[in-house]
């Protein structure tokens, strides 16, 4: 599993950064969270793959974060994808999408499926959910979190040995969580398996200015990527257009015990992103300043 942040600019491009757009890569599966213009440029950099099985969740209609969703798809279609894509965001988001396809006439190659979300869980897969919070911005806005499910305990093949269970379907099914009867004897997964391994969880701040109700949405996050479209000089800007400051950012991750910060979302005006995360490390001690094409693994 990966993080990897296509654009990590706010409002407008620059020469090294692009529109705001990250994505989970997860077991073969991508989950995009936002689509700024000129994302399905840093996408073919990426490496990511055109037809692997896709989720797009925007956190709100500003163009720096759903308009690359348009030029994406196009491309999609001309390299001839096939996997749908599911698209959830905030009310308008369908509108949005299915008077441009019309417009545009994509004759698009894939089926799309658009959902308007509200708070709460906006998926439920087998291995994760994705939940949504309502943000504070100029917009109606959306913060999301991935939720891992807790994994199964690491697996000892010895001791399955030792039980008789023959190698095959059995282990398997035991590694999977399910008990297995050999001759009428029961064996459960806690037989041959270690302690189960926490799921990882992973904050998406979207736009948004920092909040008690954010606070508590992002607790325990094992990352978090955060508005830090300032730095602390230019509160009352921040405070004017719902954006955060890097300081701000870094302690809503201290108070809501985050392990790492990441800070994205950059104004144009920094030519580079060390001010805000020196900043943001004055707060908290793990922070890390996003580049365009930064991959980051979790581990």
């Amino acid at each position: 599993m990966k993080l990897v942040f296509l654009g990590t600019s706010a409002a407008q491009p620059t020469e090294r950064r692009g529109l705001s757009s990250i994505c989970l890569e997860r077991d073969g599966e991508i989950l995009m969270f936002d689509a700024g213009e000129g994302s399905q440029v840093s996408f073919l950099k990426s490496g990511l793959g055109w037809n692997k099985p896709m989720k797009i969740f925007v956190t709100h209609l500003h163009g720096d974060h759903c308009l690359g969703i348009l030029g994406l798809i196009q491309t999609m279609t001309l390299q001839h994808r096939t996997e749908k894509i599911e698209i959830f965001g905030p009310k308008g988001i369908d509108e949005f999408l299915s008077a441009n396809i019309k417009i545009l006439n994509f004759g698009l190659s894939f089926p799309i499926m658009v959902a308007v979300v509200d708070e709460g869980i906006v998926v439920e897969e087998k291995g994760y959910h994705v939940s949504a919070s309502n943000a504070l911005h100029s917009t109606p806005a959306f913060s999301f979190v991935f939720q891992e499910k807790d994994k199964p305990g690491r697996f000892f093949p010895e001791k399955a040995l030792g039980l008789g269970i023959p190698e095959g379907e059995l282990w398997h099914k035991l590694q999977s969580g399910e008990s297995i009867s050999i001759n009428g004897k029961t064996f459960k997964p806690s037989d041959v398996l270690g302690e189960k391994r926490s799921g990882k969880k992973i904050g998406i701040s979207g736009d948004t200015r920092p909040t008690k109700q954010l606070e508590e949405f992002f607790k325990n996050c094992d990352y978090l990527t955060f508005d830090s479209t300032f730095d602390s000089s230019l509160q009352q800007k921040a405070n004017e257009t719902f954006h955060s400051t890097a300081s701000e950012a870094a302690l809503l991750a201290k108070n809501a015990n985050v392990k790492n910060l990441i800070l994205t979302h950059f104004s144009a005006r920094y030519s580079d992103e060390t001010l805000l995360a020196e900043e943001a490390r004055k707060i908290h001690s793990s922070v890390i300043a996003a580049k365009d094409l930064l991959e980051i693994e979790i581990k």
